[in-house]
């Protein structure tokens, strides 16, 4: 059986918010560490029925890069639901908010712009 290993690192400033976040994986044909503004990760506890999650940013990611990344989040998570079920009506429900999600973003980023 094959192992891969993935590894994140979070440098945080005094106030312990993340100043950085890199990673790697033992998998990836990358020498260097990947660098990122922010990530979710989501383990599934069988035995307790539960998410357990980690989701961090640094403090430099702007807001229109979070809207970005939680569209494209929602959007690669309703491809991993269709996967794993097939049910197309459920994956073209999750796509459609996440499309509605970054439109009412974008509208309300326009009218703050604007204002």
């Amino acid at each position: 059986m094959n192992k891969s290993t993935i590894t994140i690192e979070v440098e945080t400033d005094e106030g312990r918010v993340p100043a950085g976040i890199s990673w790697r994986a033992t998998d990836t044909g990358a020498e260097q560490a990947q660098k990122a503004k922010a990530m979710m990760v989501s383990f599934w506890d069988g035995a307790e029925k539960a998410a357990l999650r980690i989701d961090l940013w640094t403090k430099d990611m702007m807001v229109d890069e979070m809207a970005d990344f939680f569209y494209q989040t929602l959007m690669t998570m309703a491809d991993t639901w269709g996967r794993a079920t097939h049910y197309t009506d459920q994956v073209e429900e999750m796509k459609h908010f996440a499309k509605q999600f970054h439109e009412k973003f974008r509208e309300r980023q326009l009218k703050e712009n604007k204002a």
